[in-house]
């Protein structure tokens, strides 16, 4: 068992309800990552769900109040139950703190036509990738290689970034909650666009989006290997911007990809 499953760990409580632990290992600037909280949530859906051929195929979190570290609870509902598809909601709770809001669905596979009018973005290999710096305590956590975008607060001329991730602890599938975990784990591409003066104290998650988009664990990635993600921000006004992201593997697959409404502090 890696780190990442102990730290994303649910106890079913029955009811469907769920004890869960936040770690301070996954912090940033003002509490625990966003994509953290989403796998956390996503694990105990599963387990709600109880259908492995079902697999994920959406969620959807609204991140409410930042979590402190310590014990943390989840309720689940089943919404709804058809023939193929399962729609489920979480509540993370401390106390009498709602912490987040979640809405999954989980899907059989459908025969229907097929297309792909998307291509994984260029990059050098992981080993002529800049290693990131590890800054906050989650960056421990991960392996990333800078290989798209300009540096953070380096002034570049559009919002974007991105390169090779993988977990620091090495050999561990690739399955839904990791990459959960990689949609929110790389450095806000609106970090590239601005200039050391305009440095920000954070990007807060306000609501974020994974659309889960092939088979997880992939059978060509082995455990460990590298994903490769890029970020995107067009639109930044009122102290809001969003954030586009895609999760590939090394072969060109796309995996997952993300959107998310972010705070500019």
């Amino acid at each position: 068992m890696t780190r990442f499953d102990r730290d994303t760990a649910v106890r079913p409580l029955g009811d469907g309800r769920y004890e869960a632990r936040i770690d301070p290992g996954w912090f940033v600037v003002r509490g625990p990552n966003g994509g953290y909280i989403a796998a956390l949530l996503l694990r105990a859906l599963a387990d709600r769900v109880d259908d492995p051929a079902r697999a994920p195929r959406s969620l959807t979190v609204h991140y409410t109040a930042p979590p402190v570290e310590g014990p943390a609870w989840i309720d689940t509902t089943i919404e709804r139950s058809g023939r193929s598809l399962t729609s489920v909601s979480a509540r993370l709770l401390q106390g009498d703190r709602l912490l987040a809001l979640a809405l999954a669905a989980f899907s059989l596979p459908r025969e229907a036509a097929s297309f792909r009018d998307v291509s994984p973005p260029q990059v050098a290999p992981p080993e002529e990738c800049l290693v990131l710096p590890r800054r906050i305590p989650i960056h421990e956590r991960f392996d990333q290689r800078w290989g798209i975008g300009a540096l953070p607060f380096s002034g570049g001329e559009i919002a974007q970034s991105g390169g090779w991730i993988r977990l620091a602890e090495g050999t561990r599938p690739l399955d839904a909650p990791l990459a959960a975990a990689f949609s929110d784990a790389w450095p806000p591409a609106v970090f590239g666009r601005l200039s050391e003066r305009q440095m920000t104290g954070g990007v807060p998650t306000i609501d974020l989006t994974i659309h889960f988009r092939s088979a997880l664990p992939p059978a060509d990635v082995a455990p460990g290997d590298f994903a490769l993600c890029v970020f995107r921000s067009r639109y930044a006004r009122d102290g809001f911007l969003e954030e586009d992201g895609e999760i590939w593997s090394a072969s060109g697959e796309l995996l997952a990809h993300s959107r998310q409404l972010a705070l500019l502090l």
